[in-house]
């Protein structure tokens, strides 16, 4: 059998996906998106579920794209620009699942966060990130932009810390994340800020929790619909260019993309 790199587990009203591929970082691979994808479809369907916990195993919650799978597609056998459209079409899909959920999704992170992962950040509708909790859009630095992710990044952040952050590529901690809208809640401990949030949840009937998220979500929703096939385009035409795949494949070989190494040593 396959290794399963993802979790699903009910227990008092509360489904809790794990997202379990520390191997990698936990890194958006085909298999552990639809992985998610199948235990968010398991959480709606089930009538005792009030909540879904989207969390992770690892110092890692989340590593963006699976880039050795993505540079991969680019091999003699295949179109790396239809792997690609298969890939951030599979990504629009999953954003879309969680911020139209008929119940809350709330994030209990304690690792790092980068790039696609920051896009499942901003579909959760409650958010707790610990201490150890680091944040970074890195996508411009290997030739790509965050496309798709911008669909939830963007309603959620405040929009010049959108666009330091965006551009830059810099790393900043829960702190940060709190203040600039990413997250709900910079937390010493995210399990028990998640625990007394979903002691709340539960408290509530399944049409309450979601007509009220329906509120909220409302917008976020919209643009997903309106703008998600382009940007699902966008996103795979970057992925297939060759200036991606250097960067890709830089990314892995831990040196500098060729169009950064004479710049090496400014700012130090």
């Amino acid at each position: 059998m396959s290794e399963q790199l993802v979790q699903y587990a009910v227990d008092g009203g509360i489904a809790t996906i794990t997202l379990d591929s520390p191997k990698n970082r936990n890194a958006l691979s085909t298999r552990l998106v639809q992985g998610v994808a199948d235990s968010l479809q398991s959480a709606a369907q089930d009538d005792d579920v009030r909540a879904v916990v989207l969390t992770h195993t690892g110092g890692t919650f989340c590593a963006g794209a699976d880039l050795q799978e993505a540079a991969e597609s680019g091999g003699e056998q295949l179109d790396p620009l239809k792997v690609a459209k298969l890939r951030t079409s599979q990504m629009r899909d999953l954003l879309r699942a969680i911020v139209a959920h008929p119940k809350p999704v709330i994030g209990q992170i304690n690792g790092h966060v980068r790039a696609g992962g920051m896009g499942l950040v901003g579909a959760c509708d409650l958010v707790a990130a610990g201490p150890d909790s680091t944040f970074a859009l890195t996508e411009a630095r290997l030739g790509l932009a965050a496309s798709i992710i911008s669909l939830t990044l963007l309603p959620k952040m405040d929009s010049r810390a959108a666009s330091r952050y965006f551009l830059t590529g810099e790393k900043f901690d829960s702190e940060t994340a709190q203040q600039i809208g990413l997250v709900t809640q910079a937390s010493a401990d995210p399990a028990a800020t998640v625990t007394q949030w979903s002691a709340e949840l539960v408290k509530a009937s399944p049409q309450g929790l979601r007509e009220s998220k329906g509120l909220t979500t409302a917008e976020v929703l919209a643009g997903i619909d309106q703008r998600g096939d382009e940007l699902a385009a966008l996103s795979a035409r970057l992925f297939a260019s060759e200036e991606a795949r250097e960067g890709m494949i830089a990314f892995l070989q831990r040196r500098p993309p060729r169009w950064a190494e004479k710049y090496e040593t400014v700012g130090r």
